[in-house]
């Protein structure tokens, strides 16, 4: 989706709460790159950050793998803190 944005710039939603999941969860970026792999996605450490930066765009799909690594329902991705 070339030039989609939010109004901050970022071109994710989920990326903020990626982050806080993982580090409730004390894993790495590459830690939790690998428990996506497992579950079939193609995901490395450099993915994982730029979700969780912002930089990079998640198809709705991958928001699903996300929630499914950290164990958590689809919603709490979303979620505005």
């Amino acid at each position: 989706m070339k030039g989609f944005r939010l109004d901050d710039g970022r071109k994710n939603v989920i990326g903020l709460n990626v982050r806080r999941l993982r580090n409730n969860e004390k894993i790495s970026q590459q830690q939790l790159a690998v428990k996506l792999q497992l579950l079939g996605y193609e995901f490395d450490r450099l993915t994982v950050l730029r979700v969780e930066r912002g930089i990079r765009f998640v198809a709705d799909y991958e928001v699903a793998a996300f929630a499914e690594a950290l164990g958590v329902g689809m919603g709490e991705l979303y979620e505005n803190r």
